[in-house]
């Protein structure tokens, strides 16, 4: 008997090591459902490092795919087999057929393998300039992964059967150096039993109101806090600052956003102080920022909006989601602020249906910018972290930033954007926004298997494209966002005049006959887009005038509004420098701003013409 616990013990070390494994690897995630097939990872220069750790004494396959699929994937395959380590770098074709790459760059840096576990580590250069391998960027990166209770043989793999999956991750973000204290003090921002209805987008609004506070403090780290199964539901939370000049009774029951029998109360919680999107984990400030609150200035009671996405139309759910934010009487240097930048949300923002490829913009204009800077704060804000928000159709976003005519350094880019991961980007170092400069939201879709127009909208199938600023010091402007002009787009099917007065929304087009009567709407899905005429259309909108919106966070606005021509001699589709093989490239969520009809009078009061027809 006294032998059984030195054969356990046995039974758990490793029967076979090689290589050295002294490396940390600062970032790490558990890839399947069940605990089985950890990753660790770490960037090191112009190289990556992996560390898989599988609960399996066969093969591990891990890699990189467009799409998350097997197709046109970039596949590692290790393991220990007989008590000696392997490591094969593949490739599959878009048939999914898996080959060997003749170019093998995955370097094998230790393994060990015991009764239960498989551990590989290995290291690959980001670019390789292998045409059968994917770079590895600051975008968004889908890994997959598989592994089998055999090891490969000589005619490779066997088939991982359901031990497979897929995952997208951001390999590349800065690592997080500051340490927080395990006994921070933390609230919970959480709705309670929200019934859920049977369709497929719900936006739901809870005000709550911020813990009273004698003196100032800072959050410094907020974390999602979703109902166990609920990961797929809440698609994304936003946290907006409201009025102050309330009571209590505002908290007493939450109601479906942007509802007309939505409270009023709710209408004044227009800024935007934190956004949280599926598939992001919890955001920790920089050391030298924190939100503020219990100042004047600072939010005391707040509106948690709530995006659930339902596509299945499921009965019955409740939901209890929310944020957690953890805070300090330590107080830190500067107070955080959060800009959107972007499209307005609003139906004017137009995608045609079958095109594979197509841009949309959203500028935040250099006169917004110098207006509200020179007020607040000439010597410019310091950007730290930024995310990119799109829906379904988002392929690729881009925020670009000019000064003086010149393009500077891109502030984020995801060129392989995930609907279902979307995080907050840190910045590998701050960037300054200065009076005068002007940002660009660069938006990549595809609509290639949609028949009806696209519209700007709420909904996951409408489509948004916005970028959230986190910079500091705190200033008051919540919102730099623009639009295109809607009335040359309509020009661009046919349209020569709309019903004036205007006087229903959607607004009503008079002429010509064949869109007699019908919205604006129905008028651009009637006509018949074809590929050709949508890259026609896509320029036309690109150089349009804007609406602009330049928003003070009392839901005021600066006096930078109406029209605006966009600057001249912009290059697009923004061009990125070129790889170089070997070494790295770095570089609403919303509120509703759709178009009500008091805003749709003031946009189309200026005159139709008809020169372009």
């Amino acid at each position: 008997m006294c032998c059984w616990p030195l054969l356990l013990l046995w039974g758990l070390l490793p029967r076979v090591a090689a290589g050295v494994s002294g490396r940390t690897y600062p970032h790490r995630t558990l890839l399947d459902s069940e605990g089985k097939y950890w990753l660790d990872w770490s960037q090191r220069g112009s190289q990556i490092a992996f560390r898989l750790q599988v609960r399996t004494a066969g093969y591990v396959g891990f890699g990189f795919s467009p799409t998350g699929a097997m197709a046109s994937a970039d596949i590692v395959v290790g393991g220990v087999a007989h008590g000696r380590p392997y490591l094969q770098d593949y490739f599959t074709n878009a048939n999914r057929e898996l080959k060997k790459d003749t170019q093998q760059d995955y370097r094998l840096e230790y393994a060990m393998e015991n009764s239960t576990h498989t551990i590989i580590e290995f290291t690959r250069e980001l670019h390789t300039c292998d045409i059968n391998d994917k770079s590895i960027t600051d975008s968004t990166v889908r890994v997959i992964w598989a592994y089998h209770h055999e090891d490969a043989g000589e005619a490779g793999p066997k088939y991982h059967d359901s031990n497979r999956g897929t995952k997208s991750l951001r390999l590349l973000n800065p690592e997080k150096t500051s340490v927080l204290s395990a006994a921070l003090q933390y609230f919970d921002l959480v709705n309670q039993d929200v019934p859920i209805p049977n369709k497929d987008t719900t936006y739901w609004c809870q005000m709550f109101k911020i813990p009273v506070f004698q003196e100032k403090h800072h959050v410094i780290k907020v974390e999602p806090v979703i109902q166990r199964g609920h990961e797929s539901l809440v698609h994304h939370i936003l946290l907006y600052q409201c009025s102050s000049n309330f009571n209590d009774s505002v908290l007493e029951s939450g109601h479906e956003c942007y509802h007309p029998n939505m409270p009023d109360a709710f209408l004044t919680c227009e800024t935007v102080i934190f956004a949280w999107a599926i598939g992001g984990e919890g955001f920790s400030y920089p050391p030298h920022v924190g939100l503020s609150l219990g100042t004047p200035l600072d939010p005391h009671y707040v509106l948690l909006e709530v995006h659930y996405d339902n596509p299945t139309y499921e009965e019955g759910l409740i939901d209890n989601s929310g944020l957690r934010l953890f805070y300090t009487m330590d107080i830190r240097k500067y107070d955080a602020g959060v800009i959107e930048a972007g499209l307005w949300v609003s139906l004017f923002h137009t995608i045609p249906p079958g095109m594979p490829e197509f841009q949309s913009e959203g500028h935040c204009t250099l006169e917004c910018l110098e207006e509200a800077l020179e007020a607040e704060k000439p010597s410019g804000i310091h950007v730290f972290a930024v995310l990119l928000h799109a829906h379904l159709a988002g392929r690729g976003i881009r925020l670009r930033h000019f000064r003086k005519g010149k393009e500077m350094k891109l502030l984020a880019y995801d060129d392989d954007f995930d609907f279902n991961f979307q995080e907050f980007q840190y910045l590998k170092e701050e960037q300054t926004i200065l009076p005068g400069d002007n940002l660009i939201t660069e938006c990549r879709y595809n609509t290639k298997d949609r028949a009806e127009m696209t519209w700007g909208g709420l909904s996951t199938r409408s489509e948004m494209c916005l970028s959230y600023l986190l910079y500091y010091p705190r200033i008051n402007l919540t919102r730099c966002a623009s639009i295109p002009d809607i009335m040359e787009q309509l020009q661009f099917i046919g349209v020569k005049e709309i019903y004036r007065p205007v006087t229903t929304w959607p607004f009503i087009i008079k002429s010509p006959k064949q869109y007699k009567n019908l919205s604006f709407m129905d008028a651009m899905n009637k006509f018949k887009w074809t590929k050709k005429e949508g890259l026609s259309f896509n320029k036309l909108v690109l150089s349009l005038p804007v609406n602009v919106r330049c928003s003070k966070t009392d839901n005021a606005e600066w006096s930078i509004q109406g029209m605006t021509a966009l600057p001249p001699d912009i290059e697009r589709p923004y061009k990125a420098e070129p790889l170089v093989c070997g070494t790295s490239s770095s570089s609403s969520l919303h509120r509703d701003f759709s178009i009500n009809l008091l805003v749709c009078l003031l946009l189309l009061s200026c005159t139709l013409t008809t020169n372009r027809l």
